[in-house]
């Protein structure tokens, strides 16, 4: 099964265009159920406001809840180790409900430039640049979603060139059906990786990791990031600049 998610970036508009055969499913995240009218899943947190979401859906079509991807992101580790921003969310989600041998990304690239438009239907709030405990590194994050398809045969690819802070191979949405992934998975820093989760211990059953910030160290998770980001034995997208183009 080949899954497509799509975000909100500027560029998640080209998806519009998109042949959809080489992909089983279509999940949308958040506004980007108004990018094509062909999905299959909606994934949106719990403040997503009502106003946002289509008036009425195919009966092919569902809302998936914090009901559904809570569950799935604490089997893999929870919001905190994972990256609590809905790119990471859908694809760990993906991952559980469907075990999927492809997950491309398009309008994910989570880049914020400091002028001109941040989201496909004009400007809207850079989430993933938040100040958040579980954002400490998005590159570990993505590596760290990477490793855990990996692990399931699964591989994930961007589909949206340009600047990114999705850290995933960058490939045209053409080359789906043909992908042959170059990076090779390091198990001794994995094996590393999962340990010090595993000590930290830092699950939040209920996915609401902020009502109990006391628990989080910060400088363990970062040290945790440097581990996760030599997961693999080739570097994938080069480190971008902190701040609003980050």
């Amino acid at each position: 099964m080949n899954i497509l998610i799509i975000g909100s970036g500027p560029n998640a508009i080209e998806a519009r265009s998109w042949d959809r055969s080489p992909f089983d499913r279509i999940v949308v995240i958040n506004n980007a159920w108004r990018v094509r009218d062909d999905w299959d899943d909606m994934i949106f947190p719990y403040d997503f406001a009502d106003q946002n979401k289509p008036a009425r859906i195919e009966p092919h079509q569902r809302f998936i809840t914090e009901a559904d991807f809570v569950p799935a992101q604490n089997s893999m580790g929870g919001f905190v180790y994972a990256g609590a921003t809905m790119a990471f969310t859908a694809g760990y989600w993906c991952l559980a409900a469907f075990s999927p041998q492809l997950i491309g990304f398009a309008g994910c690239n989570m880049y914020y430039p400091d002028s001109g438009d941040t989201h496909f239907y004009g400007t809207g709030t850079p989430d993933p640049m938040r100040d958040d405990i579980s954002l400490t590194s998005l590159k570990a994050c993505s590596y760290r979603m990477m490793a855990f398809a990996g692990q399931q045969g699964c591989n994930l690819v961007s589909l949206s060139s340009g600047e990114t802070n999705l850290s995933i191979p960058q490939i045209d949405h053409g080359e789906v059906a043909t992908y042959q992934p170059e990076q090779k998975l390091n198990r001794h820093h994995l094996k590393e990786a999962l340990k010090m989760e595993q000590k930290l211990d830092y699950h939040t059953p209920d996915g609401r990791y902020w009502e109990n910030l006391e628990r989080y160290d910060r400088a363990s998770l970062e040290a945790l990031d440097q581990i996760w980001m030599k997961v693999f034995d080739s570097d994938i997208t080069p480190d971008m600049k902190p701040g609003s183009a980050s």
